[in-house]
């Protein structure tokens, strides 16, 4: 795992009226500070990314289709400089994904239905001085192909 993400299984909480499901309490050690929430959504097969935040750092959660998640860590002083993980995160796989500032993170749609991500940031957005810095989503150096892996 890239140092400085954590990943928290979220717990769905069904009856007879629909369902509950918390993502992030102030009150857990996975909270740092918060600076807002936003949606963003992906159409099937489309490719978000690369992108990366000098102070923000980033709590990913996918609440409607299914999202691969991928990280890169170019921190070149950090004990996993070059490493990549990948997560599954959706309806069938609810988990909330920690992400550090400087480590680069796309998204893509794997669902056949738009997918809804909800992100709670701990900086809010300056219009003015965006701390958002992109990458080419596939021409870079970041060792990692988009395309669906197969067996």
């Amino acid at each position: 795992m890239i140092h400085g993400v954590e990943v928290k299984e979220l717990m769905s909480i069904p009856d007879e009226r629909g369902r509950l499901m918390e993502v992030m309490r102030c009150d857990e050690k996975f909270f740092n500070k918060f600076g807002q929430v936003y949606i963003t959504t992906a159409y099937p097969g489309v490719v978000k990314g690369w992108h990366y935040h000098k102070q923000q750092e980033d709590n990913m959660t996918v609440i409607k289709g299914m999202m691969k998640i991928v990280l890169y860590d170019g921190r070149k002083n950090s004990p996993t400089f070059g490493q990549v993980n990948e997560f599954f995160l959706g309806v069938h796989s609810p988990y909330l994904v920690k992400i550090p500032a400087l480590v680069l993170h796309g998204f893509k749609c794997i669902s056949e239905e738009e997918s809804i991500v909800i992100n709670v940031t701990s900086e809010p957005y300056n219009r003015k001085s965006p701390d958002e810095f992109r990458v080419h989503p596939h021409k870079n150096q970041i060792p990692y192909d988009w395309n669906r892996k197969d067996g």
